[in-house]
C-alpha cells in the first residue's frame, strides 16, 4: 500500500488537514505500507515557501514521518507537458478563451432544458491548431468518454463499494491555465502514476473530482488507485474548515500548548 497526503503551502495547516494526514499516515503504518508526502505547488501566485516550511514542521510535529524525497510539483513541469501533449495529441483537448463572467453569463442565460452546472461549452467547437499563449486549456470530455468504461473502488466509510460514474457528471475541466501552469487534476494524476501510489487518501470534498481524474488515467494509460475519501472536519456552524480559519490552525494549538494526542482527540482519532 503507497498512500500520500498532498496540501498546496498557501496557508497553515489546520484541523482538517491533520485528520487526513493522521488519516493516512496510520493507515499506511498498520499495513506495513508507504506514506508519501507530497507539495502540490502550481499555483505561483499563492505558494510560499515559509508555508511549505511550516507544512513540514507540522507534520513532524504531529509525529508523521514520510517515506523516501518529498515531491514538490513545480519540479516536475516537463512531466506534465508531456501527460498534456499526449492527450492534445489524441485530439482530447481545445483551447478556451473564458473568463468567468464569461461563463458565468453563459450558465444564467435563458435555456431549453436542463441549465448545465459545469463549463457550458463556449470554446468547446474550436480546434488545438488555434491557440494562442494566454489561453486556457480544456479537456474534451465527451471525446475522452468515448469508448472509456470509468470504474474506480471506494474503500472510504461513506460511499464504499464499486463506482461507475455518470459521463454526465464530467466536467469540461482547465487542463493548463492561461497563465501557462498546468492545473491540478492533470498534475495530480500524472503524480499518483509515478509515485505508484495504490491507495488515494483524501477528504470527501474531493469525491466529486475522481470520475474526471479516472478519466484521465484512461487517457493516459495509467492506472487508477483505490479511493478513501474520510469524513471532513467541520467548525461550530458546519462548514468544512479552510485555511482562513485561523484559529484552527496547528500552529495556534502549538502555541496555546495542546500536545499532539490533543490534536488526534479533537479530530475524533
Amino acid at each position: 500500500m503507497i498512500t500520500r497526503f498532498a496540501p498546496s503551502p498557501t496557508g497553515p495547516l489546520h484541523l482538517g488537514h491533520a485528520f487526513s494526514a493522521l488519516t493516512g499516515h496510520d493507515r499506511a503504518r498498520a499495513m506495513g505500507g508507504q506514506f508519501l508526502l507530497r507539495i502540490e505547488d502550481t499555483d505561483r501566485a499563492r505558494c510560499r515557501p515559509a508555508w511549505e516550511t511550516a507544512i513540514h514542521a507540522d507534520l513532524r510535529w504531529l509525529g508523521l514521518t514520510w517515506d523516501g524525497p518529498v515531491l514538490r510539483q513545480s519540479d516536475h513541469m516537463p512531466r506534465y507537458r508531456a501527460a498534456l501533449a499526449q492527450l492534445i495529441a489524441k485530439g482530447l483537448c481545445y483551447p478556451c478563451t473564458c473568463n468567468r463572467a464569461d461563463i458565468q453569463a453563459a450558465l444564467s442565460a435563458p435555456q431549453e432544458g436542463t441549465v448545465p452546472e459545469g463549463y457550458p461549452g463556449i470554446c468547446r467547437q474550436r480546434m488545438m491548431a488555434d491557440w494562442q499563449p494566454g489561453q486556457a486549456i480544456r479537456l474534451h470530455a465527451a471525446r475522452a468518454l468515448t469508448g472509456q468504461p470509468l470504474r474506480f473502488r471506494e474503500t472510504g466509510p461513506e460511499q464504499p463499494g464499486w463506482h461507475a460514474p455518470d459521463p454526465g457528471q464530467i466536467d469540461d475541466i482547465v487542463l493548463a491555465r492561461r497563465d501557462g501552469m498546468i492545473a491540478y487534476h492533470l498534475a495530480v494524476v500524472v503524480d499518483d502514476a509515478a509515485q505508484n501510489v495504490t491507495d488515494v487518501t483524501r477528504g470527501l470534498d474531493l469525491f466529486g473530482a475522481t470520475p474526471v481524474q479516472v478519466l484521465l488515467q484512461s487517457a493516459l494509460g495509467l492506472p487508477t488507485p483505490s479511493y478513501h475519501h474520510h469524513r471532513l472536519i467541520r467548525d461550530d456552524q458546519g462548514r468544512r474548515l479552510a485555511k482562513r480559519d485561523d484559529a484552527r490552525a496547528l500552529t495556534a494549538y502549538r502555541a496555546n500548548g495542546a500536545t499532539p494526542l490533543d490534536i488526534r482527540r479533537l479530530v475524533g482519532l
